[in-house]
């Protein structure tokens, strides 16, 4: 072993006060100078005379090691026989023979695994490092094995220094297990915020996925919904809170919790994330977040969206190719001062839409267009039901436990429906000039269609009347043109009037002298849920529905 030579020397005290007391001439030299610094002649003196130390390689190393508390053994040649251990290593180990080899003789090392590592510092000439193993009485070692030169047999050595590391690994731990506990917290609240069973409409088919970020990395805000607003309508969301940890989990559900009081207005896209834009900046004006917020009208064979900073929405079309839905765009929630705008993108029969989050896509060591790109390509590919086109997608993109970023992904579904399953699904519509004529017309051809799709009496009757009296209701407070519009699924019969006037009706009391006010309440009454909204192009719908008995809803037409 080769310690550094200690080369500096201890003044003599009493040498210095008899050289003091026999050279007069320096007894006037004051010790210090006003500034409290010696004088460099005095420094000449009190180094003139010294008592001698003895340097540290003059030291005896057995005696040294024997009482340092660090665990120290030395082996030699390439059976690493034991050349000697210290008291600190026996009284943790017990006592050891000397010339015995390691795998005999030094069982806890061949337990902890260190004697490959001791035949790599022979073969490299270099120290290896081994920290925090844990032995079997539950103490915690760092081990440094460092080659050293030996006059004996081969020449050469490992000397083992472990230092106790007991106290550090148990913080250490403590701080793992208070790290996994918050996630774990962050983590059940992300999950409880989530949908813990997706709506699923009547037209549609949906699945979604959610994987939180690998154990090293705190939960984030990614979220996901699916709400359907009644006439055959279903709104879609996905968004991303900026940030990790409780608090994103907390704005996510509080964010999610607005989306859904706002899609019960049955607004479009676009006025929806104006509002939630207002929301995010009151709930944390440091916090933002992104989001899309579509709507599917199985009628209109279209996906109406708006998007705040969000990735864009890729749709494959019967065919298998892949349109990404682009514009319009907006800044993510919380910033403010932008006037959001809805677009629209196809989504007919057999088509299949993708709403994501950038964890599914975006990679430190690419651009993330090329993530984008390479999702395109699987979507291209990724057949079969909505479940399963999740879970293929979220494998091409290598999504794997241990996942740096949470990843949230929303797959939706158009059947394309044919033969029985087809009968189950019908619409047809009528358009209303207004006039006199308008309400008889409209009892005729209710009457006819619901007949011929087989309608118990009953029901067929309900359907009569409801749209005898929204199409009553739109003659009165409403301006041409007007259509009515009957739709049946597998499971409710909807009956819809739209017409020119914005003014959306609202139920209330009549009086007994009013010769108004009843038609909304006769609706109300006789329908399952019922409800109004504003059109893209000027004016309003009114629908109710009507939920079929399970045997109406199974058989169809005949």
């Amino acid at each position: 072993m080769n310690f550094t030579r200690w080369s500096a020397r201890l003044p003599g005290i009493n040498g210095t006060q008899r050289r003091t007391a026999a050279r007069p001439d320096l007894a006037t030299v004051p010790d210090r100078r006003p500034d409290g610094t010696v004088p460099a002649a005095r420094v000449e003196q009190l180094t003139d005379e010294t008592v001698p130390v003895p340097a540290v390689d003059e030291l005896p190393a057995r005696e040294v090691l024997d009482r340092v508390p660090a665990l120290v053994a030395l082996v030699h040649g390439s059976d690493h026989r034991i050349a000697y251990v210290n008291d600190a290593y026996t009284a943790a180990f017990g006592v050891r023979p000397l010339g015995g080899p390691a795998h005999e003789a030094l069982p806890e090392l061949r337990e902890l695994g260190l004697l490959p590592l001791l035949d790599q510092v022979l073969r490299s000439g270099r120290p290896r490092t081994l920290k925090s193993r844990k032995t079997p009485d539950g103490r915690s070692y760092t081990f440094t094995c460092t080659p050293v030169a030996e006059p004996k047999d081969d020449g050469r050595g490992v000397l083992v220094f472990a230092t106790d590391v007991t106290d550090h690994a148990d913080a250490a731990e403590r701080l793992r297990a208070s790290e996994r506990r918050q996630r774990e917290t962050a983590v059940t609240l992300q999950r409880s915020l989530l949908p813990q069973v997706l709506e699923q409409p009547d037209d549609l088919r949906i699945a979604a996925t959610y994987q939180p970020g690998g154990t090293e990395a705190a939960v984030g805000g990614d979220w996901y919904d699916v709400i359907t607003l009644g006439g055959g309508r279903t709104a879609l969301v996905i968004g991303d809170v900026m940030g990790r940890g409780v608090r994103a989990a907390a704005v996510m559900g509080q964010l999610r919790t607005a989306v859904r009081a706002y899609a019960r207005m049955d607004l479009p896209p676009h006025e929806v994330l104006q509002l939630l834009d207002g929301l995010a900046a009151d709930i944390d004006a440091n916090q933002i977040a992104t989001c899309v917020y579509a709507v599917h009208d199985p009628n209109e064979g279209r996906l109406v969206y708006a998007s705040a900073g969000h990735l864009p929405i890729l749709v494959r079309d019967e065919n298998g190719t892949v349109l990404r839905a682009d514009e319009p765009t907006g800044p993510p929630l919380g910033t403010g001062g932008w006037v959001h705008a809805s677009g629209s993108v196809p989504l007919g029969p057999g088509s299949t839409a993708v709403l994501y989050t950038d964890g599914l896509v975006e990679r430190r060591d690419e651009d993330l267009d090329e993530g984008i790109a390479a999702l395109e390509r699987a979507l291209a590919g990724a057949t079969g039901s909505p479940q399963v086109v999740c879970d293929r997608l979220v494998r091409s993109a290598g999504v794997q436990a241990d996942h740096d970023d949470d990843v949230a992904v929303l797959v939706l579904q158009h059947p394309a429906r044919t033969g029985p399953d087809g009968e189950l699904f019908r619409n047809a519509a009528l358009e209303l000039l207004g006039g006199v004529e308008a309400a008889p017309r409209a009892r005729a051809f209710a009457s006819g269609v619901l007949a011929s799709w087989r309608f118990p009496p009953d029901l067929h009757d309900l359907g009569v009347l409801a749209a005898s009296e929204l199409v009553a209701n739109s003659l009165q407070h409403g301006t041409p043109p007007m259509r009515l519009r009957l739709r049946r699924t597998d499971r409710r019969l909807i009956v819809e009037v739209t017409d020119g006037d914005d003014h959306l009706p609202r139920r209330r009391r009549a009086d007994p002298g009013d010769e108004s006010g009843r038609g909304i309440a006769i609706i109300a009454t006789i329908a399952t849920n019922w409800g109004s909204r504003r059109t893209p192009g000027g004016g309003k719908a009114v629908w109710c529905e009507f939920t079929l008995p399970e045997e109406v809803g199974r058989r169809g037409l005949r």
